[in-house]
């Protein structure tokens, strides 16, 4: 009898979320592969299930010898969960590369869905939700993060983000500066926990409330980012990035009235826009 993988979404906070198709394929699994044994196993002792457990995470995840023992387990007819320690497993968490070389040894992969935190904070946001991207952690780097922003200035769609509890203030501010402090954003924190909040704001008013030390501390955050609304506003921050490269060979009125002779609009606008640059 061919083996299965199943993975298994977990709650993300509130032990009641999990539903009881994920209890059952927990406890019938031969064994469970978990990001943290020790997290998860406070869920199985909450559930009385007794299902042995492996760590399996970013670490040791490629391990070609490990990927083979799964596989030869699968083979074998060995039913196995994979779990990370909350939410669904591969999203922003370990998982691709055993699912990819499961498909590749044609071995039965199934989902037992679960919650997530990115389409909770999607839906208590107020953005709009029929279209949108995950962009998973940003860069810990300042420089790499406000190069990942720079590439979401044009994102018609709701963007959303993980970030962890010591880096929120920093990259809110970087939001602010690269993507512009009008923008929408929500910050929502330990959701389906004690302390869950959800706030929504401006993006220089979120990185302004991020900035008080009574804001930071411990806990999950997801920020849900307005994308651009029409096709005026991707189109000056098109003039926008013309402006600044040309600022860097040129003097600021030149560059004004060369950004407006290549994007349109008027040099006045675009000189006033290089001198609050400065």
């Amino acid at each position: 009898m061919a083996g299965r993988l199943v993975l298994v979404g977990t709650p993300i906070g509130n032990l009641e979320d999990i539903s009881p198709r994920a209890l059952r394929a927990l406890a019938d699994a031969d064994r469970i592969l978990a990001e943290d044994t020790r997290h998860s196993a406070k869920l199985l002792r909450h559930y009385g299930i007794a299902t042995p457990l492996s760590a399996w995470h970013a670490h040791n995840e490629n391990d070609p010898g490990r990927l083979d023992g799964v596989i030869k387990a699968l083979h074998d007819g060995a039913s196995l969960a994979l779990i990370s320690d909350a939410g669904m497993p591969l999203i922003a968490d370990p998982g691709y590369s055993l699912v990819r070389a499961a498909r590749a040894a044609d071995c039965v992969v199934e989902c037992v869905p679960g919650p997530t935190a990115l389409s909770m904070a999607l839906v208590l946001s107020g953005l709009p939700a029929e279209r949108f991207i995950f962009e998973g952690f940003l860069p810990a780097k300042a420089v790499a993060r406000r190069a990942r922003l720079q590439g979401l200035r044009r994102e018609s769609r709701t963007t959303v983000i993980y970030e962890s509890p010591h880096r929120l203030a920093a990259s809110l501010a970087d939001v602010c500066a690269v993507l512009g402090g009008e923008r929408r954003v929500c910050v929502a924190r330990e959701l389906t926990k004690r302390f869950e909040s959800v706030q929504v704001g401006s993006a220089q008013d979120m990185a302004a409330w991020a900035a008080d030390p009574g804001e930071q501390g411990r806990g999950e955050f997801v920020l849900v980012i307005e994308g651009v609304q029409d096709a005026e506003e991707a189109s000056a921050l098109d003039a926008r990035q013309v402006l600044e490269a040309l600022l860097g060979e040129l003097p600021a009125r030149k560059a004004a009235k060369l950004t407006a002779r290549l994007c349109g609009g008027k040099a006045n606008t675009y000189y006033q826009w290089a001198l609050e640059r400065d």
